[in-house]
């Protein structure tokens, strides 16, 4: 978490001139902003620091070309699985209960069997799919000073 360092430098003394009902608004803002810029990184299949996610394995087909493949994390990343929560104390972006294992094992690179039950154990590759990008440092920050602004 070393990349909220700066961050946490810059806002703790501003926000904790804030009423906990308008810290609990601020963090729903920037839960929301933050949900949305996640979502449209991994549409993008790019990782917080910029470099693309690792390409899926090739498949072998009996029809070259039959299947057209889609990108990776298409539903993952909707306002069904991921969510933006908020409290007085925190923003937070996080994948709901039933895809968090499945955005673990993708996020970190572990092993883990395809299917859930006797299905072959793969190696995945890391494929970041949270994490700020200083593009994102920098909207909090202009997002705290206009909430305090008003």
């Amino acid at each position: 978490m070393n990349e909220l360092a700066p961050l946490e430098s810059f806002a703790s003394g501003l926000l904790s001139r804030l009423e906990p009902a308008g810290r609990r608004q601020l963090a729903r803002e920037l839960a929301a902003q933050l949900r949305g810029s996640q979502s449209r990184r991994i549409g993008a299949q790019m990782a917080p620091d910029g470099s693309p996610y690792a390409p899926r394995k090739p498949r072998l087909r009996r029809k070259p070309g039959s299947l057209r493949r889609r990108a990776m994390f298409s539903k993952l990343r909707t306002t069904r699985w991921m969510k933006a929560e908020a409290s007085p104390e925190s923003a937070v972006v996080t994948f709901a209960a039933q895809v968090q294992h499945m955005a673990q094992v993708h996020h970190h690179g572990l092993r883990d069997r395809v299917n859930r039950r006797g299905g072959p154990e793969v190696d995945y590759p890391a494929r970041q799919l949270l994490g700020l990008t200083d593009a994102e440092i920098a909207a909090i920050e202009n997002a705290v000073l206009v909430h305090l602004a008003r």
